[in-house]
């Protein structure tokens, strides 16, 4: 496993000690909630994400897949789809007992952890169907992809390297989609209720809020 031995022979004595307490999805959320959310148009490696101490929803996603999988489970992450209108956003996914769950980090409240509760995927991404929204309150979540296993970026030090996580952002871009609600169903949906909205957006970076045209 190239990909574990260069993040391991990378750290300190101090980012081993970090990681040595993150050997539980929960305790990598708590990790990733307490980081600084970037609002930077660049990706992160976990090993920067570490360093750093900040990260948006790409970055964390792959860092807690390293996390998750130094844990002995499978490095797995899940692209969720927005209308266009929104950020996409990704979860790093993991299984107990048969279900899913996700960590994620998010500049919004209601798109982070989920226990391990869901029969399938498509049930795990309908769980983030009405915290999923825009600055101007519209629900923007429609679809998601199949899941990554970034094992397969192994051999080019994906833990470590930044310049794998563009090629991670190109591999989601071409991997089956799948939708979960109708046009229909788009053309019914009403806006987020004001106290929703506010809850959503507490503590949030502006800077790093998408801006879709009125």
């Amino acid at each position: 496993m190239p990909a574990i031995k260069a993040f391991n022979k990378a750290l300190s004595k101090k980012e081993r000690s970090i990681m040595d307490k993150l050997r539980s999805p929960a305790a990598i959320q708590s990790f990733l909630d307490q980081i600084k959310y970037s609002a930077e148009e660049i990706y992160r490696s976990p090993l920067r994400v570490l360093r750093d101490g900040t990260g948006h929803c790409f970055d964390g996603a792959l860092f807690a897949a390293a996390a998750l999988r130094l844990a002995g489970r499978p490095p797995l992450v899940l692209e969720m789809l927005s209308n266009g209108r929104d950020d996409s956003h990704l979860l790093a996914l993991y299984k107990t007992g048969g279900h899913w769950g996700a960590v994620a980090k998010s500049n919004c409240v209601g798109l982070r952890f989920r226990e391990p509760v869901y029969r399938t995927l498509r049930e795990l991404v309908l769980s983030y169907f009405e915290q999923y929204f825009n600055i101007y309150g519209e629900k923007t979540l429609r679809g998601y992809t199949m899941p990554l296993d970034l094992k397969s970026f192994d051999k080019l030090n994906w833990m470590t390297e930044d310049g794998t996580v563009d090629l991670i952002s190109d591999r989601l871009d071409e991997l089956r989609r799948f939708e979960i609600i109708t046009k229909g169903m788009c053309s019914r949906l009403s806006p987020v209720d004001p106290r929703s909205f506010k809850a959503g957006l507490l503590g949030s970076r502006k800077a790093g809020l998408f801006k879709p045209p009125k």
